[in-house]
C-alpha cells in the first residue's frame, strides 16, 4: 500500500512541474512575473563581447570599434574655383550670360566632399591632399550636427595625406592604432560619407599589406582592404576591431568607379609622420640615401647567388650621396633600415620615407654571405635628385 502512494505522488509531482513548465513558457503572465528567462541572470555587454559565442562576440566587437571610432570621422565640403574656358568669349556671354556662380577670372564653383578623421583634442583633422586641393574653403560636418570652417595646416601630394585645424570644444577624438602590428586576414571597418549619403560604417578585412604599385608616389605604402570604399570615403577612417585609426581611406580599384572589393588605406604610421612634421614646419622633408635600387627576382637571386630574395638589390650608387658615404656598394642587398625590415622597393621606401633628413641610422645588408651593418647619415631629398628620377632613392 504504501509502494501504491509513492507512485501516485510522484507522478502528481511529475506532472505538476510538467504544467508549471508549460505555463511558465507560454503563458508566463499568469504566474505574475516574467517568465523563466526573467529570473536568469542577463550578461552585459562586455560580458556578452568577451565570455558570448564566437559569432556574438565577433558581432558585438565590431559594434563596438564602430561607437568608438565614428562620432570622430566627418564629412568633408571642399569649395573650389574652375576656370570656364568660354568665361572670356563673348558669344558665350552673349547666350548664358553671368548666370553661372562667377569667381576669380571667370572661374565657377565646384563642390568637392570627401571625409575627415579628428585625431586630437586641439583640433587637428587629417585627411586626403585630393580632398582639399585648391580648395578656397573647407567646412566641415561633424556626427553630431556642428558644422564648422576649417583651416589648412599643410599637404604632402606625395602620400595624398592633409592636416586641417578646427577651433570647436569637445572634440570627439579617434585613437590612433598601429598598422605595423595588422597582419593579413584581420577585421577592418571603413568609415566615410560614402556619394553624400551620411556617414556609413563598412567592414571586411585587410586583404594585403605594403601595396605601392597603383600610384605614381613611391612613399605610399598601401594597407589593402575589401571593406567597401567608395568616392566619398577619401580621407575617412581605416579602423582595427578595437577601434583604433590604422589608415585613411585615399583610393580604390575600380573599372566603373564604385567599389569592387579592392581598396586602399595610408597606413596611420606615415600619416602620423607627415601631420607631425606639418605642424612643426608646414612642410615635410624626407631623408635621401642616393642609390639605385632593384626588387630581386627568383631569376635575378639565382644569377647572383643571393642568399635570399627578401631585400632590395642595390644596383648602383650615386658617387658623394649618403650611401656612398657610409659604404654601400653596388652588389649590397639592404634587409633592414633603423628598426624597420625591407623586404622589397616599397618597404626601402616607406623607412627611409619616414626619416628626417640628417639623421643617423643603422642600415643592415647582406655584402655576399657577411651581414652588415652600416650607419648611415641621410641628406635631405630633393625632387629631381641627381642620378635618381623623381621617385628615386
Amino acid at each position: 500500500m504504501g509502494r501504491r502512494l509513492w507512485l501516485v505522488f510522484a507522478q502528481a509531482v511529475t506532472v505538476a512541474v510538467a504544467a508549471l513548465f508549460v505555463v511558465a513558457t507560454f503563458k508566463p503572465q499568469w504566474l505574475g512575473g516574467g517568465g523563466v528567462a526573467s529570473v536568469l541572470p542577463q550578461p552585459t555587454l562586455r560580458e556578452a563581447v568577451y565570455a558570448g559565442s564566437p559569432a556574438s562576440a565577433a558581432t558585438s566587437g565590431l559594434t563596438l570599434a564602430a561607437r568608438r571610432a565614428a562620432p570622430a570621422v566627418a564629412s568633408i565640403t571642399a569649395t573650389k574655383m574652375v576656370r570656364n574656358p568660354h568665361a572670356d568669349d563673348p558669344r558665350f556671354r552673349f547666350f548664358f550670360g553671368d548666370r553661372m556662380p562667377q569667381g576669380p577670372e571667370g572661374g565657377r564653383q565646384q563642390l568637392g566632399l570627401g571625409s575627415a578623421v579628428i585625431v586630437s583634442p586641439e583640433g587637428y583633422v587629417l585627411t586626403n591632399h585630393h580632398v582639399i586641393d585648391g580648395a578656397v574653403e573647407i567646412e566641415l560636418q561633424l556626427v553630431d550636427g556642428r558644422a564648422t570652417r576649417a583651416r589648412l595646416v599643410g599637404s604632402d601630394p606625395e602620400t595624398d595625406i592633409a592636416l586641417l585645424k578646427i577651433d570647436l570644444p569637445d572634440l570627439p577624438v579617434v585613437t590612433l592604432g598601429q598598422a605595423q602590428a595588422l597582419q593579413v586576414g584581420d577585421a577592418v571597418l571603413a568609415i566615410g560619407n560614402p556619394f553624400n549619403v551620411g556617414q556609413t560604417v563598412t567592414a571586411g578585412i585587410v586583404s594585403a599589406l605594403d601595396r605601392n604599385r597603383f600610384q605614381a608616389s613611391r612613399f605610399q605604402n598601401f594597407i589593402q582592404t575589401d571593406a567597401a570604399i567608395n568616392p566619398g570615403n577619401s580621407g575617412g577612417a581605416l579602423v582595427d576591431a578595437n577601434g583604433a585609426l590604422v589608415g585613411i581611406n585615399t583610393a580604390i580599384f575600380s573599372r566603373s568607379g564604385g567599389n569592387l572589393g579592392i581598396g586602399f588605406a595610408v597606413p596611420v604610421e606615415i600619416a602620423r609622420h607627415v601631420m607631425e612634421q606639418l605642424i612643426e614646419s608646414g612642410q615635410v622633408k624626407r631623408g635621401w640615401l642616393g642609390v639605385q635600387p632593384s626588387d630581386i627576382t627568383p631569376e635575378m637571386a639565382q644569377a647572383l647567388n643571393l642568399p635570399t630574395r627578401n631585400g632590395v638589390l642595390i644596383t648602383g650608387v650615386l658617387q658623394g650621396g649618403p650611401a656612398a658615404a657610409a659604404g654601400i656598394r653596388p652588389g649590397d642587398v639592404v634587409t633592414r633600415v633603423a628598426d624597420q625590415d625591407v623586404a622589397n622597393i616599397g618597404g626601402l621606401f616607406a623607412a627611409i620615407g619616414l626619416l628626417k633628413p640628417g639623421t643617423r641610422v643603422p642600415v643592415q645588408l647582406l655584402r655576399g654571405s657577411e651581414t652588415m651593418t652600416l650607419d648611415v647619415t641621410f641628406a635631405e631629398r630633393q625632387a629631381t635628385a641627381a642620378g635618381e628620377g623623381p621617385r628615386g632613392r
